[in-house]
């Protein structure tokens, strides 16, 4: 007779959390170098607590840490095990100690070197923060360990991160348009991360930013202004006419390359020009382009150019948002 389908689920969970408990860095945090739904062996694991005092790789970016706190929390609730518990507390206590005074969140902390530093929206690393500091501010039943005077701490970590959002917000023509994928520690302006990452509009991570902004309740003038803002910008930024085709090129190469498709469904471009509005693409020597097929190989192919990013935020949740606002 073989092993029950939930008992080796079970055991897959225990394994992962016990690399997860290992690769935990002495502040808190988590690195993002690891992975992470893999069980690790006996060395690995015995490497990694051996490094958690010396290493400062501690990370929101790719959702580093925020889903570490989320997994262990959940298996808490199956298990009740303490070490599940007091993780998740120095996780909470490490990103709260990680922001900055302003309410934005560096990418790396405390290595704060380059653009680690800036405020860091960039693959729903600061909203992925702040919905998780929601979660346990909203629902405490789902985080029972955590104390009360924790939880006033995350409440004003989310208020502070609030403003930090708004005033972010790119405004063009004077009116709020959406955000960059990071912006400056200091001035809150768009400002550029890797080579191939410029200080642009971007056409992803806004979309997840002002999800974040639907899913507060009672939300201020402020705050419904940046929503219809971001989605009025999306809604004149959409690409029409077009699709990203897979294609083999002549040096036998897998390639991607952009067609004229007058029935494909809108996409977006990752980034757009603050001026023109323009999509912006670019390989990793730092220089715009205006077309896909202008950058290299390597980066048209590595990297998410275009996609339908706002493609259900407008056909669905900003409807359901505004028809339930009209309700009220």
């Amino acid at each position: 007779m073989g092993i029950p389908v939930g008992l080796l689920a079970q055991d897959r969970e225990a394994a992962v959390a016990e690399k997860i408990l290992a690769f935990q860095r002495a502040n808190g945090g988590w690195p993002k170098n690891y992975d992470y739904d893999e069980p690790g062996s006996k060395a690995e694991l015995e490497n990694a607590i051996s490094e958690r005092q010396q290493i400062k790789d501690a990370t929101i970016d790719n959702g580093a840490t925020f889903k570490e706190i989320k997994f262990l929390a959940k298996l808490y609730r199956k298990t009740e095990d303490p070490r599940y518990s007091k993780a998740v507390n120095l996780g909470i206590k490490y990103l709260l100690e990680a922001q900055y005074e302003n309410g934005g969140w560096p990418q790396f902390y405390p290595n704060l070197k380059g653009y680690y530093r800036h405020i860091t929206f960039n693959d729903g690393a600061m909203v992925g923060v702040m919905g998780l500091l929601r979660d346990i501010v909203t629902r405490p039943g789902s985080y029972p360990f955590v104390a009360e005077s924790v939880r006033d701490d995350c409440e004003r970590a989310i208020e502070k991160g609030l403003d930090c959002i708004l005033k972010c917000q790119v405004k063009v023509e004077g009116r709020p348009a959406v955000w960059c994928a990071q912006h400056d520690e200091i001035t809150y302006l768009p400002t550029r991360a890797r080579s191939y990452e410029l200080a642009t509009l971007s056409g992803s991570e806004s979309v997840g930013i002002v999800r974040y902004l639907m899913g507060i309740e009672n939300p201020g003038p402020e705050v419904v202004t940046a929503i219809e803002g971001a989605v009025a910008w999306f809604g004149k930024s959409k690409l029409e006419g077009i699709r990203l085709e897979s294609f083999t090129n002549s040096d036998g190469e897998k390639d991607l390359r952009v067609v004229k498709d007058g029935t494909a469904p809108a996409l977006w471009a990752r980034f757009y020009d603050i001026d023109t509005n323009q999509p912006v693409f670019c390989s990793r020597d730092g220089i715009p382009q205006k077309s896909l097929d202008a950058i290299s190989h390597e980066r048209r192919n590595g990297y998410s150019w275009l996609g339908e990013y706002a493609s259900d935020l407008l056909k669905k949740d900003f409807p359901a948002w505004k028809a339930e606002r009209d309700r009220r």
